[in-house]
Formats: C-alpha cells, structure tokens, sequence
C-alpha cells in the first residue's frame, strides 16, 4: 500500500507537468490575441518549452545525478511552481515565454529520475508496472488536465489555467514529501553512461523519436485553430476534441505496448505506414466536422503507438545508461516538438494554409519510413543476444 502511495504522488506530479506542457497548444488563439501576436509567433511558447526540456535536462540529470532523488524530484517540482506563477503573471509575451522555459526546466529530469525511483521501489517483475503507474499522471493529463485547462482558459483568461496548475503542484510536492522514499543512487560514471549513449542502436532511436515527433507536432501546436478555422468548430467543441485526443493517444499507448512485447521494429514500422496515410487523408477530412472529429483521436491513436516500441528500445540498447537515457529519450522528444512546431509555423508564414499541415507532417513522416527500415536491417546483421526488456510508457 505504501509503494501504491509513492507512485500515486508521482503520478499526480506526472499530471501536473504534462498538463502545462500540453495545455499551451489550446491555448494559442487567446495568448495571441492578448499580446497582439500571431498564432505562428505564439508557436514560439510550444518550440521553447520543448528546446528547455532537450538542452536543460540532461544538464540537470547530471547535476543531480549524486543528490538524493527524493530530493531532486522536490526541486524540480519547486521549478514547476516558479515556473507557472511566473506564466500567470507575466506582464508581456518575452516574459511569459521566460516563464515557460523555466517551467521546462524540471520535465524531461523529473520523469528520468522518476522512472528510476518508480522502478526500484519494487520488484524486477514489477517494474513495468510501476513505471507505468507513474506516467499514466501524463495521460490522464491529456485526457482530462488538457481540456479542462482549455475550456477554464477559453472561460475565464488564460491567466485562469496557470493560477490552476499551482495547488496541483502543492499537492504533488506534498505528496512526494510525504509518501515518496528518500533513495541515494549509486555512484554515477557519466562517462560510461555518455559512452553508452553512443552507441549507434541508441543514437538511432533518440533521431527517430525526434523526427516523429516533429511529425506531431507540426500539426498538433495548431490544432486549436485548424480545428477552428477549417473544420470550424466552436472553442466547446475544441476542448471536447481534445479529450477524444487524449482518449486515442491513451489507447495508443496500450496498443503499443503490445505490439513492443511482439516485435519492436516491425511495429513501430508498420504504425508509421499507418500514420503516413492517415496525415495525407486528413486535410481533406478537417473540411468537415464528423471526419474532423474522427481523425483527431485516430492520428494520435496511431502516433502514440509508434512511441512504445521506441521507449521500449532505447531501454534496452542503453542498459548501461538507463537513468540518462530516459532523460535523454524525453529530451529527444521535446527537440521534436520545437521542430514540428518551428516548421510548422514557417510554413505557415511563408503562405501554407492551416489544413494543408497534414500534408508537411506525412512529408516528414515519410523521412521517420525510410530510417526506420534503415535500422531493421541494420539490426538483423547485428549479433542477436538476450536481453530483459522493461517496457516504459512514452512519456509525451
């Protein structure tokens, strides 16, 4: 019951940070309209964000890697706090974007060290189960946290999300002060670990989660307003779609995990095929309401899915390095989404249109194919060996 309680507490530390992740992307038309932005400009908050979490985290992962986990996870929620006061109060869009980086700063470390400490606080057997009991706080925060953030937001000012996220993060920093086990870690060689960084099968991975995420992303950053403009949903209707959003990518997760206990691989190509077709149909679908709505929950479905058998992977491939390779996979992750959402917004200021995205996104998805088959035959020359594979939840 005791170890239930500890992974609850970073559970709900998992909610609070993925919902300030995401919830910004909901939130673009009102950000823009209030500092009189583009929704393009606006795109700067979701890339620097993302670029906090790739650069920052390794950084902190390191710095923190002698001190008491317990600890470190304290400090990193006390960074979401300062972080989200200082989004609730910014006075100005250079200020705001600040607050978002600091705000970052504690994502990629916290779910590093905290799949480390989920995962030793119980049996070998065990641990997939703990890790995943801890990330499903992120996708309960896409299913209900996103939304609700969206629609208080569209309700009452974006102001109104952010002063809501602070008693979240009261309540996660006391729930880890009280619940979760003071854990010192072993003695850390960051030279072995970067060493086993390296290795090809590993580098491999980090590029591939990279790239399919910017894939998402340089749709997904402008889903609020393609879904208004385009399909021409009401706000209501938006947060509704990306509760259906947080439902497929929630399925996706589960499929995934299947598919990755079958073969990692062959899946996670196999989905990107998928993928590739459903983004070359969905500018088409977004032009009407019912097939709008539909896609939503399917591409994420199919996304998340690809995510999976590559977290499953680079675990695998990084056994000697797993504290900064889970680091290192969301750092990846969030490099993919200021891309997507760069190239996103450069295309769409060079003159692309809102429901031509889909189309930029499959182009890029393509490239994910083409490396992903690369490495299958790359891996069936390797020596085959045997290893324990520990399953871990994507953590977007």
């Amino acid at each position: 019951m005791a170890i239930r309680k500890s992974l609850l507490a970073l559970a709900v530390s998992a909610f609070g940070i993925g919902t300030t992740e995401y919830v910004i992307m909901g939130l673009l038309p009102e950000l823009a309209a209030d500092f009189h932005v583009s929704i393009p400009r606006a795109g700067i908050l979701v890339s620097g964000y993302a670029l906090s979490v790739t650069v920052g985290s390794p950084i902190l992962a390191v710095l923190m890697a002698r001190m008491d986990r317990k600890l470190a996870l304290l400090w990193l929620m006390a960074l979401f706090l300062l972080g989200n006061v200082g989004c609730a109060l910014a006075p100005n869009f250079q200020l705001l974007l600040i607050a978002r980086i600091i705000t970052a700063l504690c994502h990629g470390t916290f779910f590093g060290i905290g799949s480390v400490v989920a995962s030793t606080m119980v049996h070998r057997s065990e641990r997939a189960q703990a890790i995943a009991l801890m990330f499903s706080g992120l996708t309960l925060a896409n299913v209900l946290g996103v939304p609700a953030g969206t629609a208080l937001g569209q309700a009452f000012g974006w102001r109104s999300t952010f002063w809501a996220l602070i008693p979240i993060g009261l309540v996660a920093g006391a729930g880890l002060w009280s619940l979760v086990p003071s854990q010192m870690p072993d003695r850390v060689h960051v030279k072995d670990e970067v060493r086993t960084l390296l290795k090809p099968q590993v580098l491999m991975v980090l590029v591939l989660s990279t790239i399919s995420s910017t894939s998402l992303f340089a749709v997904f950053t402008y889903i609020a307003p393609i879904l208004r403009d385009v399909t021409g949903l009401s706000p209501h209707s938006v947060a509704i779609v990306l509760v259906l959003f947080g439902v497929g990518i929630t399925v996706g997760n589960l499929i995934g995990a299947k598919l990755s206990d079958w073969k990692q691989l062959p899946s996670f190509l196999g989905c990107c095929a998928v993928l590739i077709c459903l983004l070359l149909v969905m500018p088409m679908a977004q032009r009407y309401p019912l097939t709008s709505i539909a896609m939503v929950p399917l591409w994420g479905m199919v996304h998340f899915a690809m995510g999976s058998p590559l977290q499953s992977r680079v675990v695998d491939q990084a056994r000697g390095a797993p504290n900064l390779a889970a680091t290192m996979n969301q750092g990846a992750y969030n490099l993919g989404n200021a891309l997507g959402a760069s190239v996103g917004g450069v295309a769409l200021t060079m003159g692309l249109g809102y429901g031509q995205l889909g189309y930029l996104a499959a182009a890029i998805a393509g490239v994910v194919l083409v490396l992903g088959f690369i490495e299958l035959k790359a891996d069936r020359k390797r020596p085959k060996h045997t290893t324990n594979s520990m399953f871990v939840p994507m953590g977007h």
